[in-house]
């Protein structure tokens, strides 16, 4: 197979962890005799203090042009810390999104048998918990109309039927291909919006007739997330929501390190790892790169390579049971292994196997 990656390694880790998802990616490619190209575009921070703009449209055609989008992570201290600031790495993100018409966001939430000690819940809740978020990813408050002055601000969280349909039909179908369980979140007892989306879920529950589906809203999911994760098989939600949710998932496995995403919709799909930019750890090869290596292999199975994906999942399991493992996530006494040795590891098994 032929393909054409757009990659936008952005701010903080994001270059670092980059290097070794492309490294797997040329592995894998290797092995099984696919051709890939890549292109390198601008995006957050890095991108405003070259041409002022967050999401370039140089970067959004190339991102047009390519099967696929390979992205690590957006943000800066110095936009963090000005509130005043008109244009920030986060809004590269949101153009992105919306430009490319990415609905849906995907988030598996897993864990690692090796790894349970390191989760803040205890081992008899999470093992073997194994769950999907997805989050719609283009409306609500996030693209609602917005206004702020010294003493009013709102943000309108505005959906439309055809919206919650689209995003609904994502999460049936992911049902389906596995444990045949959906929930619904959202806070019907008091916002309109998610009369909307409860509304419209009932009246699609029809249609999916071996799918079991149950609603919840939003604060008894985030309890019940912590409580009994393995309650869940697919969680399907608006933007804010999912936003928050998705986050504390991420955090079951022990480390935001350990988990990848995909945003998928009307065009080119995006692969990204769950957590942010971390810039205070760039150039100091701490990061975990294996969120990015995972986000290759979603982008593998996205292009049904099962196989080739199956394998970045094993070599990534490898690397965890070897002790192979960025300090974050290393047993008391391990060798130290940084973001390169991790990454390098992971493509030598590939290579071998």
């Amino acid at each position: 197979m032929k393909l054409k990656i757009a990659v936008l390694p952005g701010d903080g880790i994001g270059p670092e962890i980059m290097k070794q998802g492309v490294a797997v990616m040329d592995a894998i490619a290797a092995k099984f005799g696919h051709e890939v190209s890549y292109r390198e575009g601008l995006c957050g921070a890095h991108a405003i203090d070259e041409v002022g703009d967050p999401f370039p449209e140089e970067t959004f055609q190339l991102c047009m042009e390519s099967d696929a989008v390979l992205f690590a992570a957006v943000g800066h201290p110095k936009f963090d810390n000005d509130p005043t600031a008109k244009v920030r790495p986060e809004q590269g993100l949101l153009a992105m999104r919306k430009k490319l018409g990415l609905f849906a966001n995907i988030r598996p939430v897993q864990t690692f048998a090796c790894l349970l000690h390191k989760s803040p819940l205890k081992d008899e809740l999470i093992q073997g918990a194994d769950f999907i978020c997805i989050r719609e990813l283009t409306g609500g408050m996030y693209f609602g109309e917005k206004y702020q002055d010294n003493d009013k601000a709102y943000d309108t969280n505005y959906y439309t039927r055809p919206e919650i349909e689209r995003i609904l039909r994502v999460a049936f179908d992911y049902a389906r291909k596995r444990r045949h369980h959906l929930t619904v979140v959202d806070k019907a007892n008091v916002l309109a919006s998610s009369r909307l989306w409860r509304q419209v879920a009932k009246e699609m529950e029809p249609e999916y007739p071996d799918v079991t589906v149950d609603y919840m809203f939003v604060d008894n999911a985030s309890m019940r997330m912590i409580s009994d994760p393995r309650f869940f098989d697919v969680m399907v939600t608006e933007n804010t929501f999912g936003d928050i949710l998705t986050d504390e998932g991420s955090c079951i496995s022990g480390s935001m390190g350990l988990l990848p995403s995909a945003s998928t919709g009307e065009h080119t799909p995006v692969f990204e790892p769950v957590h942010g930019s971390w810039p205070q750890a760039a150039g100091k090869n701490l990061a975990n790169p294996i969120a990015q290596i995972l986000s290759v292999a979603m982008m593998l199975e996205y292009f049904d390579l099962k196989e080739e994906g199956a394998l970045v999942r094993k070599a990534v399991d490898a690397s965890l049971d070897a002790c192979v493992r960025t300090p974050e996530i290393q047993v008391e006494g391990g060798a130290a292994y940084g973001t390169k040795e991790v990454g390098a590891w992971i493509a030598d098994y590939i290579r071998k196997a």
